[in-house]
């Protein structure tokens, strides 16, 4: 167990932000860093669930899925620590922020708009953009969730810079928090 996680003392590490800012790209990379199991809420909820995301939406509506979500956040926030990659929504539950506050430690992941667009434009998977201008959406959708991302416990600006950068950032901003130095990490491409 390397001396960042002895620091973490049992805590989840939640990255939160819009979709496509990087947070299960990112947060494999932290957790190979950090020597913790990798868990992404959108995956979980698709094994649960036994259907896609889109699918979910399509076939039980937002609602649904958002119940579902919350779900499974609980569980992976109840259990062992882990890097965990939360849904762009994940953060909206009440209940699921409050249990975030006791058992993880938050990261906002915020980066460029139009950085995020070009991103999720890429592919055509994300329920929240079929048919939709993805900047405009993104803008909307930053307008009602960045006042809630914004309760989280660290923000950090990861832009379109490398992964390994990314995860430099996040590191070095965790550092004050958990109360020590971080071994350095090992530069990846």
């Amino acid at each position: 167990m390397s001396g960042d996680v002895a620091i973490l003392a049992g805590r989840t590490i939640a990255l939160v932000g819009l979709m496509g800012v990087g947070k299960s790209s990112i947060g494999r990379r932290l957790a190979q860093r950090l020597g913790l199991p990798f868990a992404d809420g959108d995956t979980e909820i698709e094994t649960a669930a036994g259907m896609s995301v889109s699918d979910i939406f399509a076939q039980l509506g937002e609602a649904e899925f958002r119940i579902g979500e919350a779900r499974i956040m609980k569980r992976l926030l109840e259990g062992p620590p882990i890097v965990l990659a939360t849904g762009g929504g994940a953060m909206l539950n009440a209940e699921t922020r409050a249990l975030m506050k006791q058992r993880a430690v938050s990261v906002w992941m915020r980066a460029d708009l139009a950085v995020i667009a070009e991103r999720v434009s890429r592919r055509d998977t994300r329920p929240l953009l079929r048919g939709k201008d993805p900047l405009e959406t993104l803008r909307a959708l930053a307008e009602a969730r960045y006042p809630i991302y914004a309760q989280a416990d660290v923000t950090v600006d990861v832009g379109s810079g490398s992964h390994a950068a990314a995860v430099d950032l996040i590191v070095e901003n965790l550092q004050p928090l958990l109360g020590a130095e971080a071994p350095p990490g090992e530069k990846q491409a």
